[in-house]
């Protein structure tokens, strides 16, 4: 399932692929043992997760209970200033690392490091203007930087949205010399950058068989497909990883794109080490789950999540999204590995240690969307290192991190059936048996909103129109048979990038943000939304059914059809598998305290319509309220989930936040966004006065 070469374009050569079954194993190599500790030893947060874990965890407690309200703005720093941001965008999380503060920005995702005393702008990194940049498809969407030691000098490395791999000094942001391969574009350096693409498509079938000549300026032919990157690389054990990033699913109408293999690079010299197949070729495992040939034509199947790591056992993980095109995958038979799967790789040869398929033939835009958490726990008496994956469905999937066996059974069950022409689902889906679900799976009447009866019977109204069903409701086309306008997806997105999880590794206790949504997408043929002058149109061969519009299904009263809590944070203790508390994610909104239909109603507490964005240290659950919120940062008693202060914010909280120590002062660094414009893309940070 890899291929191994000297990390030169070799036209139209073939590479042997092999798969073996091996354990992951500690390798010696570049990177101390020191800079792949936990990552946030001394203060610091080495990782965008804060370590390689993904745990988003601090052992930092000079901020407590008995001060949290006296926090105070030190700095915001603006990242705006580097050009065009999408604000609600924002979800670069810093790392700390040997005094100064690292991040990206802008849709150039320009490298910046900033001194985290002051917020002043130390140096900056930008990679020079390609057409690959252009036709990036989530430029805005860079979440941060990797950094390592190697041979005792601070590196950041970093993906871009054109698809290259760049390694600079940590201390000055120059390109670190004799470090990978001149690429042949006007304004590029001659070292420290490794072009990325033809390692990718080196061996893939279509690009030999193009007879195209490889342009490093503007990337892959539209009509093969188009890449780019969103999470940063991971650095584990000397070995760089890189993932990757195609356009959303729901966006797409054409079969053809190129697959997201995962790229491992030597973190001393940039040398390509290997490439693991995403999609399996003929002779790897799982390449029969790719029936009709489909394996030939069909991309997409990324790792844009962020990954994490065991640097000890050697292991790194992978959470990837579905085959191409959201909510039809009837040109695309089998279950499709590996699709929506956790894949752990070993790090030193790229080789599948184990995997598991969160959903067979995944067309629900069911991606895995947060990086997998590893933990150390104590189940039945015996201690256990596992990986939890949240997904969009709302379930924790829990393996054993170093085999791959589930923690606690997950049960294949039978799941409804589509009748959109040309389709054919599995016909079962993979259920944990525990943890128990975190969130609202399916639609029923008994779900609907019930502040009022009048808003109930209008819910009760509005659903006729639609085809409710549970977990994997079958899409269906506009002008059914049925007369339905549309199906009904709940959840959309319980645990989604915008609010990813956070873990206390002294306790095993999992903090899972969630959201409570449906979706109901149109689906019609495919030459109804096509547009071959689109640049991001990539393939050649349209889909018979693509999604035509998003987001027809709305509650009464311009209020949620569901009853709350609109979003939520779960502590689940991994030990046991239970749930120890629920909460809503702040108070309820005034949109839905003021309106008209709910007055005299005596409201809960609904939460409001975003993620939650969470961050655990010493003592606390430190948590923003997300884009829909209010800008208020607080803190919580992780153990009993028992509110313990609050404090304001400059903007609205969004994405991830981290913690380190500088100097003697805990600074809390939390990315905010205003859709008032007032620190659109920008870092807040806050320390005791």
């Amino acid at each position: 399932m890899h291929t191994s070469t000297n990390g030169k374009l070799q036209s139209r050569v073939r590479f042997a692929c092999g798969l073996t079954l091996v354990a992951g194993f500690a390798i010696g190599a570049a990177v101390s043992a020191a800079a792949q500790g936990s990552g946030t030893a001394d203060g610091e947060w080495r990782y965008i997760g804060g370590d390689a874990a993904h745990t988003r965890s601090s052992p930092l407690d000079q901020i407590d209970a008995s001060n949290f309200e006296d926090l105070e703005v030190a700095w915001v720093w603006r990242g705006d200033n580097f050009g065009p941001t999408v604000d609600y965008l924002y979800r670069s999380t810093p790392i700390y690392v040997d005094g100064l503060l690292y991040t990206v920005a802008g849709q150039r995702r320009t490298v910046v490091a900033i001194d985290p005393a002051t917020g002043e702008t130390v140096w900056t990194y930008r990679e020079p203007h390609t057409t690959r940049y252009e036709r990036g498809m989530r430029n805005n969407y860079g979440k941060g930087v990797a950094y390592a030691e190697v041979d005792g000098r601070g590196v950041i490395f970093t993906s871009s949205p054109g698809f290259f791999l760049h390694a600079l000094d940590a201390k000055t942001g120059r390109p670190v010399e004799n470090w990978g391969a001149p690429v042949a574009v006007d304004g590029f350096s001659q070292t420290g950058v490794v072009d990325l693409l033809p390692d990718l498509v080196r061996d893939w079938e279509p690009w030999l068989e193009s007879g195209f000549t490889y342009d490093p300026e503007y990337g892959i032919p539209e009509e093969l497909g188009s890449i780019s990157s969103s999470s940063p690389p991971i650095v584990v054990n000397g070995v760089v990883i890189v993932g990757n990033v195609h356009e959303q699913g729901y966006y797409q109408t054409r079969i053809e794109n190129i697959p997201g293999d995962i790229l491992g690079y030597d973190a001393r010299t940039g040398e390509f080490l290997w490439k693991f197949h995403v999609i399996p070729r003929p002779g790897e495992f799982g390449h029969e789950t790719w029936e009709n040939d489909a394996w030939k034509a069909t991309g997409d199947v990324s790792s844009w999540a962020p990954m994490s790591a065991d640097p000890e056992r050697g292991i790194v993980y992978i959470p990837t999204n579905p085959p191409t095109i959201d909510f039809y995958g009837g040109f695309r038979p089998g279950n499709n590995l590996y699709g929506t799967s956790v894949i752990a790789l070993n790090v030193r040869t790229g080789e599948r240690v184990w995997h598991f398929q969160t959903v067979h033939h995944d067309i629900w835009n069911f991606d895995n969307p947060t990086a997998p958490v590893l933990m150390d726990v104590t189940v039945d008496g015996q201690p256990t290192p596992i990986v939890v994956q949240t997904s969009k469905q709302g379930f924790a999937y829990t393996f054993n991190r170093e085999t791959g066996e589930p923690v606690w059974p997950i049960v294949e069950r039978p799941v409804p059936q589509s009748d959109l022409p040309g389709e054919t689902l599995s016909p079962t889906q993979p259920f944990p048996t525990k943890p128990l679900a975190f969130e609202l799976q399916g639609l029923t009447v008994n779900d609907l909103i019930d502040f009022t009866p009048e808003l109930r019977a209008e819910a009760v109204e509005i659903i006729k129109d639609y085809k409710l069903g549970p977990l994997f409701n079958p899409p269906i086309q506009v002008d059914h048979p049925s007369g339905l306008r549309s199906f009904v997806s709940c959840p959309a997105g319980a645990s989604n990038i915008y609010g990813p999880n956070s873990a206390d590794p002294r306790t095993g206790i999992l903090y899972v943000s969630s959201l409570r949504g449906c979706r109901s997408e149109n689906i019609v043929p495919g030459t109804q939304m096509d547009d071959p002058e689109d640049i991001m149109t990539t393939g050649r061969t349209i889909s018979d059914w693509v999604v035509a519009d998003r987001g027809d299904f709305r509650g009464p009263q311009g209020l949620p059809i569901f009853k709350p809590p609109y979003s939520s944070i779960t502590a689940i203790d991994m030990n046991t598998g239970e749930h120890l508390w629920q909460i809503p994610n702040g108070d309820t909104p005034d949109r839905i305290k003021n309106n008209a239909a709910l007055a005299g109603v005596d409201l809960p507490p609904t939460g409001v319509q975003s993620h939650p964005v969470t961050m655990v240290t010493g003592t606390l659950l430190v948590h923003a309220e997300g884009v829909a919120g209010h800008p208020l940062l607080h803190a919580t008693d992780k153990r009993t989930g028992e509110k313990i202060g609050t404090v304001d914010l400059p903007a609205l909280g969004q994405y991830g936040m981290m913690t380190f120590m500088h100097e003697g002062q805990q600074y809390i660094v939390v990315q905010v966004a205003s859709t008032v414009e007032r620190f659109p893309g920008s870092l807040a940070a806050l320390r005791l006065p």
